[in-house]
């Protein structure tokens, strides 16, 4: 057995300790996703296997492309991202126009011939990171001025943003916020950070402020505005007596009853009773499924590998000889976490509802594909300082 891993381990370039994180956030989602389907296999009147087997399919797209990605160098991805964002800006403006209606929110483009759907936003994501990791490295030289640097670098985050919120705002506020994040790594200027910083604190205190103004009436013919407010409702206050702030309540009573059942330690795998009352115990709430089954110390565990993934990309900032490199490695990887702790946080009740998935853990398609992606380049990165760093031993 000693063999054959170290002999998988030579296939797979690049750091192994993030290959091992990604195999066990597999493992996790196998093990949680095939609990959490009963239910939905039970309605749709199909065995709990097929799920599973799907989220392997899945799971094994996602590694092979992880693969494919890291074994492409990493300076190629200059050119892509420029491509790539180019590319997002016409889909989200279809999306928003012609998309799928799934959950009441315009998200998904439904591929022709096939009947396959991707939600645009998680390529869009993928592609801003990218992008800016790029106009970062190239304007190094102009970092701290506004004209030639900030504004530049400004634009293409504040229109990504604008076309995602309107159907999907908790993806939108997380890209923005991780976007600062990595402009702030990338050198530009601290008053040109804290102004940014300042005036969407400002613009999203405004939008807040005007859910609570605005009539009732005229909010429901302003896009997904209604459920926005119901959510801060929610989570403030509690239940307010509408059905859909009925709903939105009752799943988080329901996941906190999976918590407290979990209680310090647990192994009964498959053993959840509120996947039966949860409405979507794979995706949104799968954490509170894993706390259920597996105890605190499984919740924590979790943590843990997140955690654990964002330090070893923050080695490979450290080690990288160039800007590009690691800009792209630590604006993935925080991209990554970031999502995994609002998941996390939403379940424990410690933020509102957002509908943001647990990466690599809840079942999905694009967003499986996509984030195994982020894998593969932030992989490709460390492959390429392991290059640099035997040639300089040789």
């Amino acid at each position: 057995m000693k063999l054959s891993v170290n002999k998988v381990f030579t296939y797979l370039q690049g750091d192994k300790m993030i290959w091992l994180t990604v195999m066990l956030l597999f493992l996790v989602s196998m093990l949680a996703v095939y609990s959490s389907t009963s239910t939905l296999a039970y309605k749709m009147q199909v065995g709990s296997e097929k799920y599973l087997m799907k989220q392997i399919a899945m799971a094994v797209a996602g590694i092979m492309l992880m693969f494919f990605t890291h074994l492409i160098d990493y300076k190629y991805y200059s050119r892509i991202a420029q491509l790539l964002w180019l590319i997002s800006i016409p889909l989200l403006i279809y999306t928003m126009i012609f998309g799928s209606r799934i959950n009441d929110a315009s998200r998904w483009i439904t591929l022709p011939v096939v009947g396959l759907t991707f939600q645009t936003s998680d390529l869009a994501k993928l592609a801003l990171i990218m992008f800016l990791a790029r106009q970062l490295s190239i304007k190094q030289d102009q970092i701290t001025d506004f004209k030639e640097a900030f504004l530049p670098i400004l634009l293409p985050i504040v229109l990504t943003t604008i076309l995602i919120a309107p159907e999907n705002l908790s993806t939108a506020l997380l890209l923005f916020c991780t976007s600062v994040f990595v402009m702030f790594l990338g050198r530009i200027a601290m008053k040109h950070i804290l102004m940014l910083s300042g005036l969407g604190i400002v613009a999203l205190s405004i939008f807040i402020l005007l859910l609570f103004v605005v009539p009732e009436t005229t909010l429901k013919h302003v896009s997904r505005a209604p459920t926005w407010k119901h959510r801060i409702e929610n989570f403030a206050h509690g239940i307010r007596g509408d059905k859909e702030d009925a709903d939105e309540d009752f799943q988080m009573q329901q996941a906190k009853i999976a918590i407290a059942k979990g209680g310090i330690f647990k192994i009964n795998p498959g053993g959840s009773e509120q996947k039966n009352f949860l409405p979507h115990p794979y995706s949104d709430f799968i954490y509170a499924i894993v706390i259920e089954e597996y105890g605190l110390l499984g919740g924590a565990l979790l943590v843990g590998l997140y955690l654990f993934f964002l330090y070893r990309c923050i080695r490979i900032v450290i080690k990288s000889p160039k800007a590009f490199g690691a800009l792209l490695a630590v604006g993935l990887g925080t991209a990554l976490v970031i999502q995994a702790m609002i998941n996390m946080a939403v379940a424990v009740n410690l933020m509102p509802v957002t509908g943001v998935t647990l990466p690599l853990v809840s079942m999905g398609g694009s967003s499986v594909i996509f984030t195994s992606i982020a894998f593969g380049i932030i992989l490709s990165v460390s492959r390429n300082i392991e290059e640099e760093e035997n040639a300089a031993l040789a």
